[in-house]
C-alpha cells in the first residue's frame, strides 16, 4: 500500500503517514493529494485536519467534500523546535500553521526577525539549510539527516504544550466504512432561513448522538451560501445515525446534499 501526503520528507504530515503505509509519497497541496486519492493514483491520503492551537485546516475541508471516503483518524502531537546552523539569524521560515503555534515565543524570543510562511515545515528546514541568515520550525529530529546538519536552538516551543494534529486518511468511496466510533459528513442545505442549523443539530441531539465538530464553510455557488462539516460520536452502522441522516436529508431543499465521508477509528501515534 501506498500513501501520499505533504511533502517534502520530514513535515509533521509525513511522520502521521509513517502510521498508514511504509512507502510514502509527496503533494504540495491537499488539494492535490485528494485529487490523486480520488483519480486511483494513490491507495490512501493523509491531510492535516484540525489543530489543537489553530483550529481547521479550512483546505482540508474544502478538498474533502466530494469524492473520497475518510478511513481512519490519526492524531499526533506536534513538537516544534528551532532549528538553525547557527544563533545569528534574520529570518524564521516555516508552514504558516507553524508559525502560528509558535506566536507566542517567536513574539518573546525573537520580536525582530522576519517571518515567511512556506509550503511545509520541511520547506522551512530546507531553506535553513541552504542560508545561514534562516531558522526553521519543525521536529527536532529533522536537524540530523541533512548537509549541514541543524543546531535545535530550542524544544518545544510551540505555544501549548497540548499541541497536536489530528489527520485524515481517505482513500476511494468505494471502501467507506460503516463501522468505527466516529463519523464526517458533509450537509449542503441550499437553504437559510432562522432557526435551520438549529434544527439540524437537533436531528443529532434527539438521538443522543454527541457531535464533536460543526464546521461552516462557503459553498461557492455564491455570498453567504454555506454547507457544513459535522463530526459525530456515532457509527453508520448503528439506528440512531440512519434515522438522524434521514432527518436532515428531510429538511434540505431540491438543490441540497447530505455526502457522507465514512466511519472510522481514532489511532494516537506518539512522535
Amino acid at each position: 500500500m501506498q500513501a501520499v501526503t505533504l511533502g517534502p520528507a520530514g513535515t509533521y504530515s509525513h511522520r502521521a503517514a509513517g502510521a498508514v503505509a511504509a512507502d510514502v509519497a509527496f503533494r504540495e497541496s491537499v488539494t492535490a493529494i485528494v485529487e490523486s486519492v480520488r483519480a486511483g493514483e494513490f491507495d490512501r491520503g493523509v491531510v492535516p485536519v484540525e489543530n489543537s492551537i489553530e483550529g481547521s485546516v479550512t483546505e482540508s475541508l474544502d478538498a474533502l467534500a466530494d469524492g473520497v471516503a475518510v478511513l481512519r483518524e490519526v492524531v499526533t502531537p506536534i513538537r516544534h523546535a528551532l532549528l538553525a546552523q547557527s544563533s545569528e539569524f534574520s529570518l524564521v521560515a516555516s508552514h504558516s500553521q507553524a508559525l502560528a503555534q509558535c506566536r507566542e515565543y517567536l513574539e518573546r524570543e525573537y520580536p525582530d526577525q522576519r517571518r515567511e510562511a512556506v509550503a511545509s515545515t520541511a520547506r522551512g528546514v530546507a531553506r535553513a539549510r541552504e542560508d545561514e541568515t534562516v531558522a526553521a520550525i519543525g521536529h527536532p529530529a529533522n536537524a540530523t539527516g541533512g548537509d549541514p546538519e541543524l543546531t535545535v536552538l530550542a524544544e518545544d516551543i510551540q505555544d501549548r504544550s497540548s499541541n497536536a494534529t489530528r489527520f485524515l486518511v481517505v482513500g476511494p468511496e468505494s471502501e467507506r466504512s460503516d463501522a468505527g466510533g466516529k463519523t464526517s459528513v458533509v450537509v449542503y442545505p441550499a437553504a437559510n432561513y432562522p432557526g435551520l442549523l438549529l434544527e439540524l443539530l437537533e436531528a443529532f441531539a434527539d438521538r443522543d448522538i454527541n457531535l464533536s465538530r460543526v464546521e461552516s464553510r462557503p459553498s461557492g455557488r455564491r455570498l453567504g451560501d454555506y454547507l457544513f462539516h459535522v463530526d459525530f460520536e456515532a457509527g453508520l452502522y448503528e439506528d440512531r445515525t440512519d434515522e438522524a441522516l434521514e432527518t436532515v436529508r428531510g429538511m434540505i431543499a431540491d438543490e441540497g446534499w447530505v455526502r457522507v465521508l465514512g466511519s472510522y477509528d481514532t489511532e494516537h501515534v506518539v512522535g
